[in-house]
């Protein structure tokens, strides 16, 4: 039986990927930061308190560990901690753990496209820490996924107001997929040779589908309002130029991503649509 730690378990993504190393019988250990968040799972053998920007807290956090798997990452910068302390030293920390202790394999979960935007500050971290691992001499597995279920909740905020505003005409594509299906082949990927793996969900819609299925999802008529890409530009220029990268940085990763056809190999089956129509709710 292979022991599993799981850093980043109390995320999104994480909490599947526990649910289903269990489901597969796996021995799991998570890495959390207060004990409080203890009750977020149901099956998992042992739980490690530590924080890994404190390399103090996690000495023997891959002692008697065969695969590690991180999500570790930060979208909104907080605690006074940036996409460089988090999304590359944190991870750097943990990798220098796992060579110590002669982890099997070290999966990352990074981004689709981030190899094309290390220009951006959130990619400029995980991008470093892509390089880092795969030079490292472990074996590693590299996750791009095309945006999570959960991301495309933006989308089906904005339709409960009655209208969805998009940058440009909206022909731009993406196959955003679902955790569960997700952390599957998360598991799958780990099982395999070194290499990078993009990964979407079974459906390529154009971001004028998603705000057609968002409006639906509330009952409201289809109004979607398409603005200049000039606008996006010139919101990117005014949060660089007079914003901390702690307020900037997931606007500009948002607005960037919004302007790039968002494509990767396609797996899963849940649906986009019925993700939205569990999501409504009454005001």
């Amino acid at each position: 039986m292979k022991h599993v730690l799981v850093a980043g378990a109390t995320g999104y993504l994480g909490q599947y990927l526990v649910k289903e190393l269990k489901n597969k019988g796996f021995w799991v250990r998570v890495l959390i930061r207060k004990e409080s968040q203890k009750s977020l799972f149901e099956q998992v053998d042992d739980f490690y308190v530590g924080e890994i920007t404190k390399p103090e807290s996690i000495q023997d956090l891959t002692q008697n560990i065969d695969w590690v798997i991180s999500t570790i990452g930060i979208t909104r910068q907080k605690d006074g901690l940036t996409y460089m302390d988090v999304d590359y030293q944190g991870n750097a920390n943990l990798l220098a753990l796992a060579k110590k202790d002669k982890v099997e394999k070290f999966q990352y979960i990074s981004a689709l496209n981030g190899d094309r935007l290390k220009h951006l500050k959130i990619f400029e971290a995980k991008e470093k820490f892509v390089d880092e691992l795969k030079q490292s001499g472990l074996s590693y597995s590299i996750v791009r996924p095309c945006g999570f279920f959960s991301d495309m909740k933006d989308f089906l905020d904005m339709a409960k107001s009655g209208r969805v505003y998009l940058f440009g005409d909206g022909n731009l594509k993406m196959n955003p997929i679902h955790g569960e299906d997700l952390a599957k082949v998360c598991l799958q990927l780990i099982q395999g040779e070194n290499k990078e793996s993009t990964v979407g969900g079974p459906d390529i819609f154009t971001q004028n589908d998603i705000a057609t299925l968002a409006l639906q999802a509330w009952g409201n008529p289809i109004k979607i309002s398409h603005l200049p890409d000039a606008i996006r530009k010139l919101t990117i220029w005014l949060l660089r130029t007079f914003t901390s990268s702690k307020t900037y940085g997931p606007f500009e990763f948002f607005l960037t991503a919004m302007a790039l056809d968002n494509v990767a190999d396609v797996y899963g089956d849940h649906q986009l649509e019925i993700y939205f129509n569990n999501n409504t709710y009454n005001s």
